[in-house]
């Protein structure tokens, strides 16, 4: 593994990490709102992302490179309203495919055709997590600040569980 894509990947477990404290920030924000499905959602997210960034640790141990952890930042914490942590997911989501973006173009750069094979998998991941969080922020918006309609979300979105969301990166 070249050293550059080694060190790209180990700065993109960290947002991967990052993400997982992002959503478990968020899982706090609505938990403490007694926004209970929300926060359901949040913390199943939370643990995908903590396996995306396991993922990545994998990846590097497996081609004989070396994962270096580094600090993670702290994510926001108070959110203005349930829309706004939901487009604040949205954007961060939209982030983290630019990001994987960038690292199949260094991949390409570098001839390096398992971190492309890889990183296929995270491709096909991130469209569906964009698709996923601008639906329900969409809800949202239509809903507005209409107690019923959030209530009505809030249930929806505490139906999912874990088992349709993660499938395997090789």
């Amino acid at each position: 593994m070249h050293q550059e894509i080694q060190d790209a990947f180990n700065d993109h477990l960290n947002a991967e990490f990052y993400s997982s404290y992002l959503y478990l920030s968020m899982m706090n924000y609505f938990a403490a709102e007694n926004w209970d499905g929300m926060a359901s959602w949040m913390q199943l997210q939370a643990d995908e992302e903590r396996m995306h960034a396991m993922k990545f640790v994998d990846h590097i141990n497996e081609r004989g490179g070396r994962v270096i952890l580094q600090q993670i930042d702290t994510p926001k914490i108070e959110f203005g309203s349930v829309l706004e942590a939901f487009e604040d997911s949205y954007q961060h989501e939209c982030l983290v495919t630019r990001k994987i973006n960038e690292l199949v173009d260094l991949a390409a750069k570098h001839s390096d055709h398992a971190a492309i094979a890889f990183l296929q998998w995270f491709v096909s991941e991130q469209v569906e997590e964009e698709s996923t969080v601008l639906s329900i922020v969409e809800k949202l918006r239509k809903v507005g600040d209409n107690p019923m309609g959030l209530l009505m979300i809030d249930d929806q979105v505490g139906q999912r569980t874990g088992s349709e969301t993660e499938g395997d990166a090789g």
